[in-house]
């Protein structure tokens, strides 16, 4: 199968977790800036979860722009990413409500691992697919981003318990780099 109906379920399901993350930014009953700034923790987790999501959609567009045929085991493998992903507004949601608590830090960050990983078995199962020496598989050899990303996912769910707003950081730090 050609990827372009992997990629439109796959852009429909993120429209629709973009969809509902910005949902829970209810406008306030009152006028006032203090009123707004009750919503700061909310608009602070929707804001990194939409860049998340943004990243993500990105990268998924890109490595389906070069593998050029889709097969049951990559529809398998991005469905488990996919699902992965739609829990973010879930985390988004919970980390916002608690306002950065320690163990709502850690299950975003958990989540944030989940769709990590599951992404990268994507990508191992898109490239694996195409011949060792395609274009695939020549621009997604170098493991470095990938090796850092889940180090710091890690190491940011180990810490939330103590240093939640560390772990918020490296969480953001993996968006950066």
């Amino acid at each position: 199968m050609k990827t372009g109906r992997l990629e439109a379920f796959s852009n429909g399901v993120l429209a629709i977790i973009i969809t509902i993350m910005v949902l829970e930014l209810k406008v306030p009953q009152d006028y006032t800036f203090q009123a707004l700034n009750r919503l700061i923790p909310k608009f602070i987790t929707y804001l990194l979860s939409f860049i998340y999501v943004g990243i993500y959609w990105n990268n998924n567009h890109h490595l389906f722009q070069i593998v050029e045929k889709v097969n049951g085991k990559i529809l398998w493998a991005n469905l488990t990413f996919l699902f992965f992903l739609s829990l973010i507004p879930f985390s988004t949601a919970y980390i916002a409500e608690n306002h950065f608590a320690k163990n709502t830090v850690a299950v975003h960050g958990i989540n944030l691992f989940l769709f990590a990983v599951s992404f990268n078995i994507v990508q191992k199962t898109a490239l694996d697919s195409e011949c060792k020496d395609s274009l695939a598989a020549k621009v997604y050899k170098n493991k470095t981003k990938e090796i850092i990303s889940t180090s710091f996912y890690i190491l940011g769910i180990a810490i939330s318990f103590l240093y939640p707003q560390i772990s918020l950081i490296l969480f953001l730090t993996v968006a950066l780099i």
